[in-house]
């Protein structure tokens, strides 16, 4: 149904060495997030993932919903759509525009993340070049996930988000190539616009045709 070529991913750069998560920790721009702790983030700075990841994640937002200053009891109130995750070492902007509101929020323990101004980024050319790069890349797999998206049935809709999100992300194992990070079928059906019961189903009969395996962590491996 679908092949599987782990991608070369040059948005993982070396963000010059640790010089710049010195800068940040040295000017106290920096701080470490607990698992599902939202990540206070506002337009204009950009962001690094030290260690851990983050997701994306979308919430639709009315006059109702979502204030300007939401709490993590707010955010657990409105129904998030997954849209993607941000590894260490990568860069990520928060822009949101009315009525659609994206919010960064820790998905493991331990997550730490620096921020910097635009401007700062005047003091590294090279690291400028780097984030423009990355961005660009990340531009070009949202294109993928677009495309995924468009696909009529439904499970071949979730195998793709599976082969994008382990080709971006995943690490060798022997049975295999495994996403690191755990997906609730929840998270799943909001990302590929279904319900949680039809990916429980679908996750199973991909099981069984051998296309997708977990292990006892629940960790999603692709053979």
């Amino acid at each position: 149904m679908h092949s599987y070529i782990p991608s070369s991913n040059p948005s993982h750069f070396n963000l010059t060495g640790q010089s710049i998560f010195d800068w940040a920790k040295s000017h106290y721009r920096d701080h470490t997030f607990n698992k599902d702790e939202p990540i206070p983030t506002r337009p204009g700075l950009l962001y690094f993932v030290e260690q851990g990841a983050i997701r994306i994640v979308g919430f639709t937002q009315t006059n109702e919903t979502l204030p300007k200053q939401s709490s993590h009891s707010d955010l657990s109130l409105c129904e998030a759509v997954f849209l993607g995750f941000v590894g260490a070492g990568l860069p990520f902007e928060i822009v949101s525009q009315f009525p659609i509101s994206l919010k960064a929020i820790a998905h493991v323990e331990a997550t730490s993340v620096i921020w910097l101004y635009w401007q700062d980024l005047e003091h590294w050319p090279d690291l400028k070049q780097e984030v423009f790069n990355s961005f660009r890349y990340q531009h070009q797999r949202k294109l993928l996930w677009l495309s995924m998206l468009g696909q009529k049935r439904t499970i071949d809709r979730l195998l793709g988000f599976l082969t994008l999100l382990i080709e971006e992300y995943g690490q060798p194992s022997d049975k295999g190539y495994y996403l690191p990070y755990t997906l609730t079928h929840a998270q799943i059906a909001s990302a590929i616009g279904t319900t949680r019961v039809t990916v429980t189903r679908l996750m199973g009969r991909l099981r069984q045709e051998g296309l997708v395996s977990l292990d006892d962590d629940h960790l999603i491996y692709l053979p």
